[in-house]
């Protein structure tokens, strides 16, 4: 989390590096799409989430969170293994374990709390810890921002993830309906971080945190390691 606000704010520092005709082609379709998701957005998805985050005890909350991270560990764990990352992956499924069994099918992380970390990995990290080039950046309907590689690498990860692996097609729609709620609230109060040109911010934000991811959070660049630094020793609550 603490690297992600990091993120946030050197976004706003590295927006104009970018070489638009290379990493955003089809920027003019994107923009459009993203208008159009944000109008919608503005009028249903997030007065949904506000609704929920108001409404929905912090416990209630916490517990719905931790179920959806609990079905993700699936997809962390077979492409922890698919990047020969064989300790992490034996981590994780004690962690998985852990959580689905005594956890109560991962409302409540208990392997967090004995020591076992969270960790982050889908199908599109991998393809980039491969050396598979990320390719230009799309704006998608219902999706939201992405790669091309990514985009391809979705609808593995869905499955993995669990959401789309359900038998029965209510449940399915169900749970996929409160899987878009819930991180929709969790991104309430990141969105107050955005500034100027909206479109450009989450662009930005959206790739400099994927490299993050498929590099582990290795910061090659020093100026940006010695910022990061700065960043969370000015604010306490990002070290918590």
């Amino acid at each position: 989390m603490k690297r992600f606000l990091f993120l946030f704010f050197i976004s706003t520092f590295s927006i104009a590096e970018d070489d638009e005709v290379t990493v955003d082609p089809f920027i003019s379709t994107n923009r459009i799409v993203f208008e159009i998701s944000d109008d919608l957005d503005t009028m249903i998805l997030r007065p949904v989430a506000e609704i929920y985050r108001d409404v929905t005890p912090r416990f209630i909350k916490n517990s719905i969170s931790n179920f959806f991270y609990n079905l993700s560990e699936v997809d962390t764990i077979v492409n922890q293994l698919l990047q020969g990352k064989i300790v992490l992956a034996g981590q994780d499924s004690l962690r998985f374990l852990i959580n689905s069994t005594i956890g109560i099918v991962g409302f409540v992380d208990v392997a967090t709390r004995v020591g076992f970390e969270r960790h982050d990995e889908d199908f599109g990290q991998t393809l980039g810890y491969w050396g598979v080039p990320a390719g230009p950046y799309v704006f998608l309907p219902v999706i939201g921002p992405s790669t091309i590689r990514d985009s391809l690498s979705k609808p593995t990860s869905w499955f993995l993830s669990g959401n789309l692996s359900v038998s029965d097609e209510e449940a399915k729609i169900f749970i996929n309906l409160i899987d878009a709620v819930e991180t929709r609230e969790r991104l309430l109060v990141a969105e107050k971080l955005i500034v100027g040109d909206k479109y450009e911010f989450v662009k930005s934000v959206y790739l400099q945190t994927r490299n993050d991811l498929v590099f582990d959070g290795e910061v090659e660049d020093e100026f940006l390691t010695d910022l990061e630094l700065d960043f969370f020793s000015a604010d306490p609550l990002l070290n918590q």
